[in-house]
């Protein structure tokens, strides 16, 4: 075996080693099914299914073992599949907290499954009710009460938001099976997850945000609807009766399924007039299934299904799930105010000249000044202002907030709780480690960059570490290559025009346009705030340029300025890149400044050895997007400046939210992009991934 193979192996071994109860629980199942034929033959039609099987009979008739020895049967051999594939709960239960918890929760739910049935159906068929006299008849076998259970106890160790979503799909899934369907082992399954509910006490719906309150409206209308389509093609046989497939009702079906299809998107998306709709409907539903129970009291059954050309049984059905949806919609109906055109912030809405005062004011980060570009929004906050974009259904918020540094969790909190308002999802791109503080516990980040940062005061290119950068210098000096700190309208139209016509060329040999958002180009470097660096060759040519962008402190002076554009003519002077941040280094020194950034390079970040798959994932897109960018390779040359490192983090809610923060983030680089030039890229990254 390969040390490859042998490393990919390790992490199956350490998972098999910590379940081993729940391995040799499968392994008994299966033995069983061999020796008693149940893996390819109906168990239930054997001989020894009434002797082994548990319900209220075989208790009534003093059958005591059968809680134990009906548990390691399985009735059918298809049911196999989904027995063995239960048992997940089980294994991720040992695996967190060992095996004595976990056999102590599968035994508990599954006698308590079996035991709290017999005694429910033995009251309820006093009361003549024809289904429970009929499952007070039935006999069952299998470990599903316990794997129920263990589920249970499972989703209970989710981390938040995952545990109230498993939850309510856990609780949706037993509900509905026991409504329309109803056997034995779906009542069981029911009371095993309600005694985990009620033990655990896991899970609390009163602390969702509204976020979760609307995507839980958002699943509960969804499963509303497929529940629908099930039932009126497939026969049910629930507690409020059997019914038919195709058994009319269907201009009901019709109109619930277009007004689901209708709001679904709103409801997401907190839309208040999705939420009256579906109040509405919930209402209708209610209102029908009580309108039902009424004319049964006073006439008959057979009558009110002729007048309804539907079954009762599925409208008495139906009415009970959307009673909870109704209760559930009024419950949360804060989380439904966003409107079409919600403007994020207090008014009046910021302009670029307000996010430029409060940069001189209260100073910013070393990509502040990016967010003056064109592009961008601005929501102000009790004390700040956020700035950001808005893209796919995102509010992707652009470095640290604006304003004093004390204010920055508030504008934090407010710019998330407006953004959810406003029916976004809210994230914050290149964010350093205050604002990563100041997201709400349970918030995700992923780091993005690394921001290189240089101490100017004291800075001297001596050594052996700094030779690369003093021999360009040097090099410069014998070729007559002059620098010149200046700006893009200080410049004749001349070198205007040599730095488009550079631009111009970089631009053309990636196939996509120039990336924006945190990447600038000459239009930004318009600004009479943003310095350029010059390499001037003995003929007058422009062999390359920099573009710097002014870090601000609280005093209102520049302390700092951060690496926008790097762009060298082809041809030109050899080390020009070198050249010109060497001299902008001294330049900057000599004025006073204290750091002089060279921003982040994307996707290059040195990642520690236990990081995951997250380190794995961004490795690899940072090596396919090498032919096109070359993220990695800008990485390295900074290095060559001896830089400390300072961590820029996308954070963002939960992984639910990636999806469409990477098609955001997508549309944010490149927001010009032709799917022809995406086609391009792709192409180029194929060749790439082939040398």
């Amino acid at each position: 075996m390969s040390e490859r193979e042998t490393t990919s192996t390790k992490p199956v071994l350490a998972v098999v080693t910590r379940i081993p109860a729940t391995l040799i629980f499968i392994a008994v199942l299966l033995v069983v099914g061999i020796v008693w034929q149940g893996l390819w033959r109906p168990f239930e039609d054997s001989s020894t299914f009434d002797v082994v099987a548990y319900g209220l009979p075989a208790l009534s008739e003093g059958r005591w073992w059968t809680p134990f020895t009906g548990t390691f049967f399985v009735n059918e051999p298809w049911v196999y599949l989904f027995t063995i594939s239960g048992f997940w709960g089980m294994a991720y239960l040992e695996f967190r907290r060992g095996w004595r918890i976990a056999l102590l929760y599968f035994w508990i739910g599954q006698l308590f499954a079996i035991f709290a049935s017999a005694l429910l159906l033995s009251v309820l068929s006093l009361a003549q009710w024809e289904w429970a006299q009929a499952e007070a008849l039935a006999l069952d076998v299998g470990a599903s009460g316990g794997t129920m259970a263990c589920i249970a106890a499972a989703v209970g160790l989710f981390v938040p938001p995952w545990r109230v979503r498993g939850w309510l799909i856990l609780l949706g899934f037993v509900f509905i099976a026991m409504l329309f369907w109803g056997q034995l082992a779906d009542l069981e399954h029911l009371l095993a997850v309600l005694l985990i509910l009620f033990v655990d006490r896991s899970l609390r719906i009163q602390r969702q945000t509204v976020r979760e309150q609307r995507l839980v409206a958002l699943i509960a209308i969804l499963v509303l609807g497929a529940t629908q389509i099930i039932t009126i093609l497939v026969p049910t046989d629930g507690p409020f009766g059997p019914t038919e497939p195709v058994s009319g009702g269907f201009i009901d079906f019709a109109i619930d399924t277009i007004v689901i299809l209708l709001i679904a998107n709103g409801l997401r998306r907190g839309r208040r007039w999705s939420w009256v709709l579906g109040i509405i409907v919930a209402s209708f539903n209610v209102l029908t299934g009580v309108l039902v129970l009424v004319a049964i009291t006073l006439t008959t059954e057979l009558q009110v299904e002729g007048a309804i050309d539907g079954e009762t049984e599925l409208a008495l059905a139906s009415g009970s799930l959307w009673l909870l949806m109704l209760i559930y919609l009024i419950w949360v109906r804060r989380a439904f105010r966003s409107k079409r055109k919600s403007v994020l912030g207090a008014p009046p809405a910021p302009t670029v000249e307000d996010v430029k005062q409060m940069l001189h004011a209260d100073g910013g980060g070393t990509l502040s000044w990016m967010t003056t570009w064109d592009g961008n929004s601005y929501a102000r906050t009790t004390s700040g202002i956020v700035a950001y974009q808005k893209r796919a259904q995102v509010a992707l918020a652009l470095a640290d907030p604006l304003g004093p540094a004390d204010s920055r969790a508030e504008s934090v909190a407010e710019f998330i709780r407006m953004s959810e308002a406003a029916g976004l999802i809210p994230c914050f791109f290149s964010a350093g480690d205050a604002t990563k503080d100041a997201v709400p516990a349970g918030w995700r980040s992923l780091v993005v960059a690394d921001d290189t940062i240089v101490d100017l005061p004291g800075l001297e290119f001596t050594g052996k570490a700094w030779s690369a950068v003093r021999t360009s210098l040097n090099r410069a000096g014998r070729e007559e290559m002059t620098f010149r700190m200046t700006r893009l309208a200080d410049e004749s139209w001349g070198v205007q025009q040599q730095l488009r016509a550079i631009s111009e060329m970089w631009v053309g040999d990636k196939g996509l346009p120039e990336m924006g958002f945190t990447l600038g180009t000459l239009t930004e470097a318009e600004d009479s705030e943003v310095r350029l660096a010059l390499a001037i060759s003995p003929t007058g040519d422009v062999d390359g340029f920099l573009s710097w962008l002014p870090v601000y402190g609280p005093d209102g002076v520049a302390h700092g300025w951060t690496l926008d554009l790097m762009r060298r003519r082809e041809g030109g002077f050899g080390p020009v890149m070198e050249f010109l941040i060497g001299s902008s280094a001294k330049f900057f020194s000599e004025e006073g400044a204290k750091i002089m950034s060279l921003s982040g390079a994307p996707l290059a970040h040195d990642y520690p050895p236990d990081a995951g798959a997250i380190a794995a994932l961004s490795d690899k897109l940072a090596e396919v997007l090498e032919p096109v960018y070359g993220f990695g390779s800008l990485h390295r040359f900074k290095e060559k400046f001896h830089p400390r490192y300072e961590t820029m983090y996308l954070l963002f809610r939960d992984e639910a939210d990636l999806t469409r923060i990477g098609a955001a983030l997508t549309r944010a680089f490149l927001p010009d992009a032709t799917l022809r030039q995406f086609a391009g890229a792709g192409l180029e990254l194929v060749r790439g991934e082939r040398d």
